[in-house]
């Protein structure tokens, strides 16, 4: 939204022309009043219509002695998960698109995306083992039989590294998770009884007879990704183990798995002296309603030398309810929680802010860090206008975290994807505690509250109601006092 610029002098011989008229009609033009740039707390504010996206202003603490009855008072005395991070997939199509930008706007773009200082700070990355269904083509980084044959490929070493490069520049401290969408063909059959060839991309399973190959294969993975100055956070084994239709896939059971990490990943990551995480599962709350699957993390838990490896789960919510991670953090609860991957597309208007933004933060941001997970990560941070680069038999219709114009690779779209991330990762610190809060209640408003680790506070807050809602904070030693806009997210950070 253009606003019009007036100088002094217009605007106070425009005053005292109202003055003389006396005219108080609907014509009155009143300036709006710039953010203020400097104040005890940062805010950020980002509204379902768009009047506002992620509008950086600060506010004041009160003075005083705080009577208001409407007071959400932080509780540091309740200390739930430690925030690991937040951000978006970059995929071969997001680093396709990224690329296809001047070097200018690029660079402008993931500053306001990364920086910890000058933009959203996002400070977790997943990106795909081999290919995804957002790739430029299909193929793994070992497609000749015999792991010696490993090497990185085309995509990696000419779209994904030189993008991840760039973000490690701009925040060198950003996580990255890697998972498989597939293993190479040669490695994979059609079921584990006959154990016949499966030579597809799509679907089969892993043969167990090349469990060491494969274990090598992460390892190698990992090791040729550090070579190149990226560092690998965690991985997962396999991406939706019980989706055996998408573009490129693998079925992995969850006693698979467990005998694929206890029997050779985890032990050939020690051997390599890899701190790399191992995270389970990666797919459904509803475990794709598979009642042989229901609970897999659980499952392979139950084993303790298979635990042992696992750092905890990780989740999507293509199916099923987010309270499924209360319940696993209920029953395992020294085992950490992550979420993975969520989409907006053209089957949940994921273009439309007014319908997508609110639902988002409450169900994805805020509702997964609710019930104990420790990073939110959605999936394409960039797509283009034709809902692309993508693979036949996967998801065509899908938007990005952000959609730029494929005519000119320059004009944004920015969705809600991009918006909630940015509102958990600009206050959010690596290493949070989340806390416990007291008071104030009322339908329609959601929030979580966190102390960082360089002794900062931080909200982050939604507003579904239909007014605005004056709300006040208060950390036990200092409060302040904010309008709440209607129809809205709003995050908040102040030192004590």
């Amino acid at each position: 939204m253009k606003r019009i610029k007036k100088t002094i002098l217009f605007g106070s011989l425009f005053s005292l022309m109202i003055m003389a008229c006396g005219s108080s009609g609907p014509s009155d033009i009143v300036p709006e009043v710039p953010p203020a740039t400097t104040g005890d707390v940062l805010v950020y504010t980002t509204t379902a219509a768009r009047t506002q996206e992620f509008r950086k202003s600060y506010t004041e603490f009160g003075k005083g002695t705080n009577m208001s009855p409407r007071t959400v008072r932080l509780n540091e005395q309740i200390r739930y998960q430690t925030m690991d991070g937040f951000g978006s997939a970059i995929t071969g199509s997001t680093a396709y698109n990224l690329l296809k930008m001047s070097a200018s706007d690029r660079s402008r773009f993931l500053k306001e995306t990364f920086s910890v200082q000058d933009g959203m700070g996002q400070s977790y990355i997943r990106v795909a083992i081999g290919c995804s269904d957002f790739s430029l083509s299909e193929y793994t980084l070992n497609d000749i039989p015999g792991i010696e044959h490993f090497a990185l490929q085309d995509e990696e070493k000419n779209y994904v590294i030189p993008v991840l490069k760039e973000i490690l520049t701009i925040n060198p401290s950003i996580k990255i998770l890697g998972s498989p969408w597939t293993a190479p063909r040669w490695m994979k059959v059609n079921d584990l009884d006959r154990l016949q060839a499966h030579d597809s991309w799509t679907g089969g399973h892993l043969n167990p007879a090349y469990y060491q190959d494969y274990a090598t294969y992460f390892v190698k993975w990992i090791e040729a990704m550090q070579a190149e100055g990226i560092a690998i956070h965690a991985i997962t084994p396999q991406n939706e183990p019980l989706n055996p239709g998408n573009s490129a896939s693998m079925l992995m059971y969850w006693n698979e798995q467990r005998d694929f990490v206890r029997d050779a990943l985890g032990p050939k990551l020690r051997q390599a002296g890899l701190q790399t995480k191992i995270y389970a599962f990666d797919h459904n709350y509803n475990y794709d309603n598979i009642a042989s699957q229901e609970d897999y993390p659980l499952k392979i838990y139950a084993d303790p030398e298979a635990a042992h490896f696992f750092a905890g789960a990780a989740y999507h919510n293509y199916g099923g309810d987010k309270k499924e991670l209360l319940d696993i953090h209920g029953r395992a609860p020294e085992k950490e929680l992550i979420f993975t991957e969520t989409s907006i597309g053209t089957w949940n208007n994921g273009q439309n802010l007014g319908v997508r933004l609110l639902d988002d933060m409450k169900e994805v941001g805020l509702g997964t860090i609710n019930n104990w997970s420790r990073a939110v990560i959605v999936w394409n941070l960039m797509l283009d206008s034709e809902r692309g680069p993508n693979r036949e038999g996967g998801c065509q219709t899908c938007y990005g975290a952000v959609d730029i114009n494929a005519d000119d690779y320059k004009t944004i779209r920015k969705n809600s994807h991009y918006f909630i991330i940015g509102h958990l990762s600009a206050v959010i610190q690596p290493g949070a505690v989340r806390i416990g809060t007291e008071g104030f209640q009322e339908e329609g408003i959601v929030l979580s509250a966190f102390k960082n680790p360089d002794n900062s506070y931080a909200v982050v807050m939604v507003n579904d109601n239909q007014t605005n809602k004056r709300i006040t904070f208060s950390d036990g030693k200092r409060f302040f006092g904010y309008e709440v806009p209607a129809q809205s997210v709003v995050s908040f950070k102040w030192k004590q």
